[in-house]
């Protein structure tokens, strides 16, 4: 396809040509540390799918999934192959999903040599690429960037997914990340699709003895890599889970970490794995004289990343397997500070929590956030869905109740005040109410009176007045007011789902 092509390069090859090609610095602990400023996140009003025979009744045409014609479809894809053509092209052959049965290969055909390394880190790497069929291709080149006007695009940065070709295209934005959630949303149509897998916008571990699995649905930064990356649990994944007819299993082959201020006792292994040769550090600052990283600063976006594999961790289940999940946690980042840390879900509070999503989007993780604002997620993973979100809802309601798992609502965010007065609720405190949680070790509960939910009375190492967010907050009469307010968001924005 292009005469310049360099197939399926090692790890470091791509780090010395990504260097040589002033793509990135080498740290003085060996990552990669790559700038792609200004795309510093996700752009999910450049994302379109094509819209054809195929798609027309299959997709959920929403503000979220946008229609895209085929012709400007072609038109913009005979200008990317055209722009690769002269170029140096780098392809990657690998693995999307981690069950024998499923998995579907992807190839990556890409002008830069870091984004190379990238699909190496996150996809799952074959034994032996003789008789590798792709399932998917992904056409990317960074930093070509289209003309709006004269390509149909709505800026100079797109993200096309054309079901048909089973091909996707991306320009004009070097966050690697808009390559890992292309493959995430294509499986998420062909998966539910061709196979009635549940996919999930979630991170998994598993007991070592008792094999009992735990999933943690979340939106980007609500924790689910810091909490799936458990010392004492092996993990399975941390970000996008498959859940079939035989259990969980991992679509991918790597971590994308969030790394601002990353604490090295309370994450080692995620800092073990990302302060070594091989994982790429995304718009961290670096001292260019003595390579020093400085994790604690937001110069240039909060959310830096942090890609390597899965095996840069020690406590891992390198076959990405597990059995049918025994607990499930939504995470919610509340940056109003009135959800409890931790709440036993029931019934109909199972639909509710799920079907709205409610957490906070934070500054960085999409393009222009600055402050924390609510926002409401269908299953934690609405900008994924293709589908109709009711489709990933009702699988995920008929799974738990086949399978008797128990379901937990986790606050990652605010205790004490809202964001700007309380304080983030420290991170042993929410490990500790997990594992309470996953070990049985919570003996009673008590039901507060604003959201109706079970909150446990006691949980040995973390202080009871943050267990009950309202005895946390000085002022009653204000706590009852914003609970209330968030409250009857979260009931209107779930029903909308139930009409």
């Amino acid at each position: 396809m292009f005469p310049n092509l360099k197939k399926n390069l090692q790890r470091a090859i791509l780090v010395e040509e990504s260097v040589k090609g002033g793509y990135g610095l080498l740290s003085n602990f060996g990552s990669l540390v790559v700038d792609t400023r200004p795309y510093t996140g996700r752009s999910p009003k450049d994302r379109f799918f094509v819209k054809d025979a195929l798609t027309d009744s299959v997709v959920y045409w929403s503000e979220i999934n946008q229609p895209i014609s085929p012709e400007i479809y072609e038109n913009l894809r005979r200008k990317v192959l055209g722009y690769l053509y002269g170029r140096r092209v780098y392809l990657q052959q690998a693995y999307a999903g981690a069950h024998p049965e499923y998995r579907v290969g992807v190839e990556v055909y890409t002008e830069s040599p870091w984004h190379a390394l990238f699909v190496r880190n996150m996809f799952r790497l074959p034994e032996s690429y003789e008789g590798f069929r792709p399932f998917i291709r992904i056409l990317h080149a960074p930093y070509f960037k289209a003309n709006p006007e004269e390509d149909g695009t709505r800026s100079e940065a797109f993200i096309l997914l054309n079901f048909s070709r089973r091909e996707v295209l991306i320009g004009g934005t070097p966050y690697a990340g808009e390559v890992k959630k292309a493959v995430f949303t294509f499986l998420n149509y062909y998966y539910p699709h061709e196979h009635g897998i549940l996919p999930m916008h979630a991170g998994a571990n598993v007991g070592r003895e008792s094999g009992d699995v735990a999933i943690f649905f979340g939106l980007s930064g609500t924790g689910k890599t810091t909490l799936s990356t458990d010392p004492h649990r092996p993990i399975i994944g941390d970000d996008e889970l498959g859940w079939a007819e035989d259990g969980v299993f991992n679509f991918e082959g790597g971590c994308y970490a969030k790394v601002i201020r990353i604490n090295p006792e309370h994450e080692p292994d995620i800092y073990a794995a990302s302060t070594r040769f091989g994982a790429i550090l995304e718009n961290v600052v670096i001292d260019p004289d003595s390579r020093e990283v400085d994790f604690n600063s937001d110069e240039k976006t909060e959310n830096t990343r942090s890609s390597y594999p899965m095996d840069f961790l020690k406590n891992v289940v390198l076959e990405g397997r597990g059995g049918h999940p025994k607990n499930i946690f939504f995470l919610s980042l509340d940056a109003y500070g009135v959800l409890p840390p931790l709440a036993k879900l029931e019934g109909e509070q199972i639909e509710t929590y799920f079907l709205a999503g409610y957490t906070s989007k934070i500054a960085g993780t999409e393009r222009g956030v600055k402050e924390p604002q609510p926002t409401f997620s269908i299953g934690f993973a609405e900008p994924f869905l293709p589908m109709h979100p009711k489709v990933y809802a009702d699988m995920l309601f008929e799974k738990t109740r086949r399978y008797g798992t128990a379901v937990w609502l986790v606050n990652t965010g605010w205790v004490k005040g809202p964001y700007g007065e309380g304080e983030r609720i420290p991170l042993p405190y929410t490990r500790r109410l997990v594992n309470a949680a996953i070990n049985g070790e919570i003996e009673g509960y008590e039901r507060e009176p604003h959201f109706g939910l079970l909150v446990p009375k006691r949980v040995e190492g973390v202080p009871s007045d943050l267990l009950y967010p309202e005895r946390a907050w000085k002022d009653k009469r204000r706590y009852g007011e914003i609970a209330r307010k968030i409250r009857t968001l979260i009931e209107e924005n779930a029903k909308r789902w139930l009409k």
